[in-house]
């Protein structure tokens, strides 16, 4: 069980702020007195204290349960992740040859879309089957499946560019993942993964979902790696890093956040915005990797 507390959540957020200006040098006798005074009206609230907190079952909701609900809202403005990698991504993709691209975890067709119009063939594979009639509507001539990425329904060597978006924190298993990955794609090939940055795990944590069977709130159990798992499971495959970025979160991190809540959610930090924004201020949101498969015939 988890116990998700609003209160020690925002005082986690004025840690960090501390700790980060202290390490960073601009921490201030200014800032750092705010911060003690926000702390102790934090533990002064009333609001807060009413507030309580939530326990929580880890793992007590799926992936799948959460793209059902998620699909119809998916790619509306507002998603930050989607905003920071995109372009990112989009921009890798520019620079490479033309020819059959899977996108793996392809959610509502974001990038299938992106890649068709580039000229590739596409193959898209998800295991939603509510993101994927999405997909299917936007993309109809298309090839789309239904599966998860341990088992992807394509022959050896079959696709000369594989996409992974803002999928693999889902996985508990990567090496299996980027194996798939690697049976898939021709030697030469290209695989352009963006996923969930592991600092950002740490300041907006995975917040809980309503009660489920158990009666109890839910967390989806969710995998953020360091950067060195990613070079773990995929230099031993034969792929080779051409490109890694790590996007950082654009200032004003509270703005469009709802005022004085007192739920579990982030809309909490408009109750310390300072605090918020130096915490935030520079950590990576996303990280977006630029592998190729080593073609042993030319090397």
């Amino acid at each position: 069980m988890t116990y998700l507390s609003p209160l020690a959540y925002l005082l986690g957020i004025e840690g960090a702020a501390l700790l980060r200006g202290i390490r960073e040098g601009n921490a201030d006798q200014a800032f750092v007195e705010a911060r003690i005074a926000e702390i102790r009206a934090l533990l002064d609230s009333p609001d807060l204290a009413r507030a309580g907190g939530v326990t929580a079952v880890p793992g007590g909701i799926s992936t799948a349960e959460v793209y059902r609900d998620w699909a119809a809202t998916y790619d509306q403005p507002g998603n930050g992740m989607i905003e920071l990698e995109e372009p990112i991504v989009r921009r890798i993709l520019d620079g490479l040859p033309v020819g059959v691209a899977l996108d793996a975890a392809c959610g509502t067709g974001r990038h299938a879309a992106y890649l068709s119009a580039l000229g590739h063939r596409v193959v898209g594979v998800d295991a939603s089957a509510e993101m994927l009639a999405i997909a299917r509507e936007r993309l109809p001539e298309a090839e789309f499946h239904q599966a998860g990425l341990d088992r992807i329904p394509l022959p050896d060597d079959a696709v000369d560019t594989v996409v992974c978006a803002l999928a693999l924190a889902h996985v508990p298993d990567l090496g299996q993942v980027l194996a798939e990955f690697a049976r898939v794609l021709r030697p030469g090939g290209h695989l352009v993964v963006s996923d969930s940055h592991l600092l950002l795990s740490y300041l907006r944590p995975t917040g809980p979902r309503p009660p489920g069977h158990e009666g109890r709130p839910s967390i989806l159990a969710e995998y953020h790696r360091p950067l060195s798992a990613y070079l773990a499971a995929a230099l031993p495959l034969g792929f080779q890093v051409r490109h890694c970025e790590e996007p950082t979160r654009p200032p004003s991190i509270t703005r469009g956040l709802d005022t004085r809540p007192t739920d579990m959610s982030w809309d909490l930090l408009t109750w310390c915005p300072e605090a918020a924004e130096a915490a935030h201020r520079g950590s990576p949101v996303v990280v977006i990797w630029h592998f190729q498969l080593q073609d042993t015939a030319s090397a």
